[in-house]
């Protein structure tokens, strides 16, 4: 009988990166008859919540985020002799310390034949990051690029970047991770009750913005625009929905106090009704500082809703601007102006959101998996 071939993801964390990107591809080779396998950080709640699918064998790896913390060396030497002893004909890494880790540990064994693909969600040195960034990530991408059999960038920003200074075997582009949008774009619901449930009625204006609530989102960006709105007259029926949670949410409450605009942003917190979410709200607005290519960003795009978002490497591979959606810049003056101009323009809002569904059919994941399993294919 033929030896299955096998397959091991890596990631630093499961629930907020592998099973909330890498599901679809684990599920492929599981149906072309590869045994898979998964090693990342269980960063559940309860542990036993942590419950991969399509996933054969799963690895407890203590990743840490910062690549200088100790557990990084005790997940190295257990991720190493996973590898040494595990004859993986292919790993494929993600996520800036997993990738690093991964790809050191996997020395020995590409020696052997086994290929080593690294997928960057966005890398963390780019045009405008900060001094640290470069002076911390780049070598380390730029001293393992080698390697590496195939880097694979999801935006075209970092495709150009590792086409010109990293030097792995391969370098492909591929539009993001995936979405299914037809999950998005053919979901019907009752809007009125919907809202409704939300405390909302017809006649409210939803704005709405799905991340998690950390600096780099930005959220505290929206909150200063709507308080230089609050003295004008269209602010009375505008309501600011934040779908996510994170370590800025105390702060982010305080601040929304502090500017008087308590009464008009609503905290959900984690939900898994997005979906729902999008296409019950009128205004997604998405001013975050850094980001690889945006999954939320997506699933908005899919949802036909009007986007206000910042200028920045991923966004402009998604949205044309004053075609699927409307770039600012990132200040509150600038996001406060484009919000007025939206709320009193419908029109034009029904038209940004019918280019950005259209838009969004490039990005569905029926591309994007058969792209990769090309690449899978081909190494």
């Amino acid at each position: 009988m033929m030896q299955k071939k096998k397959v091991l993801f890596v990631a630093t964390v499961v629930k907020t990166h592998m099973m909330q990107f890498h599901i679809p591809y684990l599920k492929m080779f599981q149906e072309m008859g590869w045994e898979t396998a998964v090693a990342s950080k269980n960063d559940y709640e309860n542990p036993a919540d942590c419950v991969i699918p399509y996933c054969d064998t799963y690895y407890d790896i203590p990743f840490e985020r910062l690549p200088w913390k100790p557990k990084n060396i005790q997940s190295y030497k257990m991720l190493k002799k996973i590898i040494d002893e595990g004859n993986f004909d292919i790993i494929h890494c993600h996520t800036p310390v997993g990738a690093m880790i991964a790809r050191l540990a996997a020395l020995s064994a590409r020696k052997k034949g086994t290929k080593v693909i690294y997928t960057a969600h966005g890398f963390h040195f780019f045009k405008g990051a900060p001094l640290l960034n470069w002076l911390l990530f780049y070598p380390a991408e730029w001293l393992l690029a080698p390697v590496t059999d195939v880097l694979i960038t999801i935006n075209k920003e970092d495709h150009a970047r590792a086409l010109k200074h990293l030097h792995a075997k391969r370098i492909e582009y591929v539009p993001g991770v995936g979405i299914k949008t037809e999950k998005f774009r053919e979901l019907t619901i009752d809007r009125d009750a919907k809202r409704q449930s939300l405390g909302y009625g017809e006649k409210d204006f939803l704005l709405l913005t799905v991340a998690e609530m950390t600096a780099n989102k930005n959220h505290i960006t929206i909150l200063k625009a709507l308080s230089l709105l609050k003295d004008k007259e269209e602010f009375s029926n505008m309501h600011y929905l934040i779908c996510g949670r994170g370590e800025m949410w105390a702060s982010l409450e305080t601040s929304a106090r502090e500017l008087g605009i308590a009464d008009h942003v609503n905290f959900l917190g984690y939900r898994t009704d997005a979906p729902e979410l999008y296409q019950v709200s009128d205004l997604f607005l998405f001013v975050t500082l850094r980001e690889g290519l945006s999954v939320a960003l997506m699933e908005a795009m899919s949802s036909g809703m009007p986007i206000i978002c910042a200028k920045i490497r991923g966004n402009t591979d998604l949205v044309d601007d004053n075609v699927s959606g409307v770039f600012s810049e990132n200040t509150p003056e600038a996001v406060a102006e484009h919000i007025l101009q939206l709320y009193r323009d419908c029109e034009k809002r029904k038209a940004l959101g019918q280019a950005a569904s259209e838009k969004a059919l490039l990005f569905d994941e029926k591309n994007v998996l058969q792209q990769v399993k090309d690449i899978y294919l081909s190494v």
